[in-house]
């Protein structure tokens, strides 16, 4: 009984992970963003995961719906990381439709058995007060109601510091990474160890 449950508890966890240029390391050298740091941090704590980065530079919401029945069918996660929504706000896109693709994205994989970690993001300030606050309380409004945890705003650290940033502003320099999975690790971690 007691080998069962350590075998149990030892069992590979596999976690995917689906964003934008965020997650998919744009314009910085392969094996510095802040996914690849989750799977060397997993492996220095000993903790049994895989990690499948999904992430695709440029991606929106429905560009994420539409990829991902196949990317749950292909990996099956314990765990998704769903870092989405920042290209559908930079492009001014309705709020409402980037919630009812996160909320079908974070529905699809809770049907498949996987834990959904969502991970939040603000706009700057020149979209405007209203759209700016609606699409940051987007993500708490979704957590609360998908029981997902929820890291309130990736570039926390970040966003405020132009240094961390390249030329275009908008993508974060290496240097920045090890903040960003700082940002997620709290949330995310509960559910890998357990």
């Amino acid at each position: 009984m007691l080998a069962a449950s350590a075998s149990a508890y030892s069992a590979p966890k596999t976690v995917l992970v689906v964003g934008d240029s965020l997650s998919a390391e744009y314009g910085i050298t392969r094996g510095t963003g802040w996914v690849a740091l989750l799977e060397r941090k997993l492996k220095a704590e000993n903790v049994q995961a895989k990690v499948v980065n999904a992430s695709v530079s440029g991606e929106t919401t429905i560009g994420g719906r539409t990829r991902l029945p196949a990317l749950l069918e292909q990996h099956k996660p314990d765990i998704m990381i769903l870092e989405l929504g920042a290209n559908d706000g930079l492009r001014g896109l309705p709020v409402a439709s980037a919630e009812s693709n996160l909320r079908a994205m974070v529905s699809m994989a809770q049907q498949k058995k996987a834990q959904v970690v969502l991970v939040g993001m603000r706009m700057p300030p020149n979209y405007g007060r209203a759209y700016t606050e609606s699409f940051f309380n987007m993500f708490k409004k979704l957590s609360t109601e998908t029981k997902s945890p929820l890291v309130p705003f990736m570039l926390e650290g970040v966003a405020d510091k132009p240094a961390l940033f390249q030329q275009d502003r908008l993508h974060p320099t290496a240097a920045a990474h090890p903040i960003i999975l700082n940002n997620i690790w709290p949330q995310f971690a509960p559910l890998v160890k357990k």
